[in-house]
């Protein structure tokens, strides 16, 4: 077996070597891909081609593990498709996804356009994807009746395909967003490619459509083009709220860097994008289109939150009680928004006080992670909105697997909780176990990400390449600071980035 270099570019000697790799190799640097590779020989030879083959580019293969692993996850999916959950199937499979039932609850099956005949307690562009999903699958119903040769299906089961089908879409624009954003390590990809969390959750709802335009988004500032990504940010809100965060990491980064026209600039491109989809919806369905804000106000902590966990130890003593139907869990909202705000206050003093200004997905990461561990819905699925965020924040396979694990052991373990012990499901204490190791795990991460915006030189993304800033910072990699805390007191200075 060849020599194993000792660095990133560390060449062969003598004239019969190859140049130095133009990035990072993951079997000379992580020690899981170290590990992992011995399976197939051991790590890369000192004298392989690195970076130059023709066809399987990292971006391909990476692509192909995506694949792979969304094929893995309609496997899983596929037993609850036709919607037939006789025997609590979808608990005893862990292929329970919300397009299933919603599909019967807002009347698809029927014709029923979200917002105009429905009520819907989603965002607009996610109803969008909803009433997309129903228009396909109605026309290959309609084909097969009439030719006769393709299968027929129950109606459910042929908007659940449809819908796993425009989700995969989601997941490889994903993946095909991310690679550029991992600058020198392209090989960072594949922990986003082969993600336990996206084989568990990818069809579980919608999740995947903001997950897309978000990290498009942030493609998008990484390649100089503010307005777009802010058009794609907009968008990202208009399908779930959490991509309203990275105009809150882009804002506090670009303030330090004297920035901020930018981000103006991309903040209106925002909002004219959030105003194109929703404005024309809240004229024509006004009431069912602010259901989605009404709803997020009256809804209380889900079973997957660390509040619910608390209500339920306490036997419903603390904040609001025992709520009764429709009641909003006032004391409960207020205490969360004052915990968002505190969150928000400590990663600005973050970024305004590290010693180099942090990355880009750093400052996501750490803005979404604390929303999901404060907020008082945590769906399982949400993981995925982390997972980009995660492995640009700190690729490493230890850690991400690690997380990742915690949060398949939440599904796994929600679902035998549902399905109750008379049938062999588990007691809420070990749903509740799954919840606070899952949370516990994150915070570490949270921790890791944190410490390494305070002491630079243990990231691995500004270490493993010499020169690198922020691969994802866009205008700001390598711009000089202009306002920053040290101790107590502000520094402001001139910066043409402004």
């Amino acid at each position: 077996m060849s020599t194993i270099p000792t660095g990133p570019s560390a060449p062969a000697d003598g004239p019969a070597a190859s140049p130095e790799p133009d990035r990072v190799v993951p079997t000379w640097t992580d020690p899981v891909v170290i590990q992992a590779s011995e399976a197939v020989g051991g790590p890369w030879g000192r004298h392989a081609l690195v970076g130059r083959a023709s066809f399987w580019t990292p971006l391909r293969v990476c692509l192909l593990f995506t694949t792979t692993v969304l094929a893995l996850a309609w496997l899983k999916q596929a037993p609850c498709s036709d919607g037939d959950w006789t025997g609590s199937l979808q608990y005893t499979h862990l292929c329970y996804s919300d397009p299933v039932p919603l599909f019967g609850v807002y009347g698809q099956g029927e014709g029923a356009l979200p917002y105009l005949d429905a009520r819907v307690e989603y965002p607009v562009l996610t109803g969008a994807a909803m009433a997309l999903a129903a228009l396909f699958s109605g026309w290959y119903d309609g084909l097969a009746a009439a030719v006769g040769v393709l299968p027929a299906v129950p109606p459910v089961q042929s908007y659940t395909v449809v819908t796993a089908l425009l989700m995969s879409v989601c997941a490889l624009a994903v993946t095909r967003a991310v690679l550029p954003l991992t600058g020198r390590r392209p090989w960072d990809t594949a922990m986003v490619a082969l993600s336990p969390v996206l084989l568990v959750y990818a069809f579980n709802n919608w999740d995947l459509l903001a997950v897309a335009l978000a990290t498009l988004g942030m493609w998008a500032w990484a390649r100089q083009r503010p307005v777009l990504a802010g058009a794609l940010l907009g968008l990202g809100v208009a399908a779930k709220l959490y991509p309203l965060l990275v105009l809150g990491a882009l804002f506090l980064l670009c303030l330090r860097a004297g920035a901020l026209r930018l981000w103006l600039r991309a903040a209106l491109a925002a909002a004219a994008a959030w105003l194109a989809v929703n404005l024309p919806v809240a004229l024509l369905a006004p009431e069912n289109w602010g259901w989605f804000f009404a709803f997020s106000r009256q809804r209380p902590a889900n079973p997957e939150s660390i509040w619910n966990v608390l209500l339920t130890v306490t036997d419903n003593r603390v904040l609001d009680g025992l709520l009764a139907d429709g009641e909003t869990p006032s004391v409960l909202n207020a205490v969360v928004a004052v915990l968002l705000l505190a969150l928000a206050a400590w990663v600005a003093w973050l970024v305004l006080s590290a010693p180099v200004r942090p990355r880009v997905a750093q400052v996501v990461f750490l803005l979404v992670a604390g929303f999901l561990l404060l907020n008082k819905v945590y769906s399982p699925q949400y993981a995925l909105w982390l997972l980009p965020l995660a492995v640009l924040a700190r690729p490493r396979w230890r850690s991400l697997l690690v997380w990742q694990v915690s949060e398949a052991l939440v599904w796994v373990l929600t679902m035998l909780y549902y399905l109750g012990t008379e049938n062999r499901g588990v007691e809420v204490e070990w749903f509740f176990l799954a919840v606070l190791v899952r949370d516990a795990v994150l915070v570490a991460l949270v921790v890791l990400v944190a410490r390494e915006t305070r002491r630079p030189d243990d990231d691995v993304v500004r270490t493993s390449w010499p020169g690198v800033d922020d691969p994802a910072g866009g205008p700001l990699d390598g711009a000089p600071d202009a306002v920053t805390l040290e101790g107590t007191r502000a520094r402001v200075s001139r910066s043409p980035a402004g």
